[in-house]
């Protein structure tokens, strides 16, 4: 049965890799002029709505969206536009409720620009003391849901468990998300900010290679040209993966387009230089729509849930996902800096806790630790107890442990994949096909479930 391609459509089949045709759905309700949120089942959405008028902010009570489904159609009709939502939400473009004065003062270009200014000479002490007043009230923002948001996961479960109870199919046939049949994939990062972290690079390899983790560092370019170039070449002697950490992290990449792309400019030479396929902007500040500008080919640059960050937001997915050529791979987890010196907590239960969140939607572990502050005993204990939980769940072959350049020849490769239908069942083409894996959505009650098969055939 043949499906004319829509956005909404390719949005659903980039997701799942599923043949087209299952993808029957449309929007068939005229949709209100402003964007808001609405809920879909037991998601949160933002976009522009069906049937009701989406509401400005998302700790107001939510219509649910499944109710103006038109099942009667053929194909059925979303109340809503799928690709519109997920592209607001994974590129941060809903409405964000405001903190108050002392956030919106301490956020100001003028006080951000003094506080990059100061932070080489500011003790650590200082510092936390400093965010934990701008973070002060983090704990009530509504959304994007803390500790981790799989918003965008439950919208495509939700919008999947529609078409097959529209189509009467019993099941969905996709490819699964990582290589041979792995439920998840973590990666370990570390983001080198100064002197002190730089020195510790070597003992920070050999404490991962102690339980067999390699990790990606990212290093700052422009103000230790000398000492990056040794220590890239330190680190990739010993396997370990270099990206860019920024320009000079003063946290004036993104303020404006004339200056961002000023310092592209630099940017790029140094990823071609350093032979770096990957980059992180300092202290995670990001504008999604001007990634187009840089030549790497992947982003790590945006937080699930940034309740802890300096600019808010976070994109909503546990999945990698692709913002024109650029592949982000968003940060999942609290960084090491914020769960020790904001929240003060000197334990992996945090961690743990994000970890078993995302494996429940099959998701992306990523984290940020930084040598600058492992080089405290006492967090060093709390990390390797999270490397020791790592080597586990890898031994238990439940996460597939990766480097981030691994993660984004899969899911590139991935991305080109296709099912094709013989005889009785299906088979994956295209580039890689040889470590992926028929998967099949079904029904469990009234839940989605997966299964993966044991080969590329099934």
């Amino acid at each position: 049965m043949s499906v004319p391609r829509t956005a909404a459509r390719d949005a659903f089949v980039d997701y799942f890799r599923c043949p087209y045709h299952f993808a029957r759905f449309d929007t068939t309700i005229a949709l209100s002029s402003d964007e808001g949120y609405f809920a879909f089942g037991d998601a949160v959405a933002y976009g522009r709505r069906g049937g009701s008028d989406p509401v400005l902010f998302p700790d107001a009570p939510l219509d649910d969206a499944a109710e103006a489904i038109a099942w009667s159609s053929n194909p059925v009709g979303l109340p809503f536009d799928l690709a519109e939502v997920i592209t607001n939400l994974r590129q941060e473009r809903y409405r964000q409720q405001a903190r108050g004065s002392l956030h919106t003062l301490t956020a100001s270009a003028a006080v951000e620009r003094a506080y990059y200014f100061l932070r080489p000479i500011l003790p650590v002490v200082v510092r936390k003391h400093l965010q934990q007043i701008r973070l002060r009230g983090w704990e009530s923002i509504p959304f994007p849901h803390w500790p981790v948001d799989v918003s965008v996961e439950r919208i495509m479960r939700q919008t999947l468990a529609t078409v097959l109870k529209a189509s009467g199919e019993r099941l969905m046939p996709f490819v699964w998300f990582w290589p041979d049949g792995a439920q998840s994939c973590a990666v370990m990062t570390h983001d080198v900010e100064g002197p002190v972290g730089r020195d510790f690079c070597g003992a920070l390899m050999d404490l991962d290679d102690s339980f067999g983790i390699k990790s990606a560092f990212q290093v700052v370019p422009e103000e230790r040209r000398a000492s990056s170039r040794w220590l890239v070449d330190q680190l990739r002697g010993r396997g370990f993966e270099v990206n860019l950490h920024d320009l000079n992290h003063d946290g004036y990449l993104f303020h404006n387009k004339p200056e961002f792309l000023s310092r592209v400019a630099r940017i790029n030479e140094y990823t071609r230089e350093l032979g770096c396929q990957g980059f992180r902007a300092g202290a995670m500040y990001r504008e999604q729509q001007w990634f187009e500008a840089f030549e790497f080919a992947y982003d790590m640059s945006v937080p699930n849930a940034a309740h802890l960050e300096p600019q808010q937001g976070g994109c909503c997915t546990v999945m990698p996902y692709f913002v024109g050529k650029i592949l982000e791979l968003p940060l999942t987890t609290v960084q090491d800096y914020s769960l020790f010196h904001i929240l003060g907590e000197y334990s992996s239960a945090l961690w743990k806790a994000q970890i078993e969140l995302i494996r429940a939607m099959n998701g992306f572990i990523s984290f940020i630790t930084h040598p600058d502050y492992l080089v405290d005993a006492r967090a060093r204990a709390v990390y390797s107890d999270l490397l020791a939980h790592l080597r586990e769940l890898r031994q238990a072959r439940q996460v597939w442990m990766a480097l981030p350049g691994e993660v984004n020849a899969w899911w590139r490769q991935r991305s080109q994949m296709t099912l094709v239908r013989r005889g009785d069942g299906w088979h994956i083409e295209g580039p890689g096909s040889g470590r992926a894996r028929v998967a099949y959505a079904s029904f469990e009650g009234d839940h989605i479930v997966y299964t993966v098969a044991a080969d590329a055939t099934a």
